[in-house]
């Protein structure tokens, strides 16, 4: 059983930027692919950017060109660099491990972005 642990978020004004971290214990990430998702209040849950093991990374179209996602696997550490923050960043930002090819996932607790104008 993996447990996700995420840390970085905070407040911010826009323009500025946060690195967030999630920290994967009781597992490798090895082998799976790791995501980040959001969700603003009164809003469903929505994938932010994706880094599958030993292929490229795809990003949302509202945070293409200002986020970055990356991994180490020596530290089982994912992260997301976010840069020219905005207040449509604000919410919950959630840390996803996917099994492939089964689809199982495991999920962090979540931190809080927000991003002030």
């Amino acid at each position: 059983q993996v447990q996700l642990v995420e840390s970085g978020g905070g407040l911010v004004q826009a323009g500025g930027s946060l690195r967030l971290s999630c920290v994967a214990s009781g597992g490798s990430i090895l082998s799976l692919t790791m995501a980040w998702y959001r969700q603003a209040p009164g809003k469903q849950r929505e994938l932010v950017a994706v880094i599958p093991v030993g292929r490229t990374t795809n990003y949302a179209d509202a945070v293409k060109g200002r986020f970055t996602i990356f991994r180490d696997n020596a530290r089982n550490t994912a992260f997301l660099q976010m840069n020219s923050l905005k207040p449509e960043d604000t919410g919950v930002y959630y840390c996803n491990a996917r099994i492939d090819p089964s689809g199982y996932n495991y999920w962090g607790q979540g931190t809080q972005v927000t991003v002030s104008s």
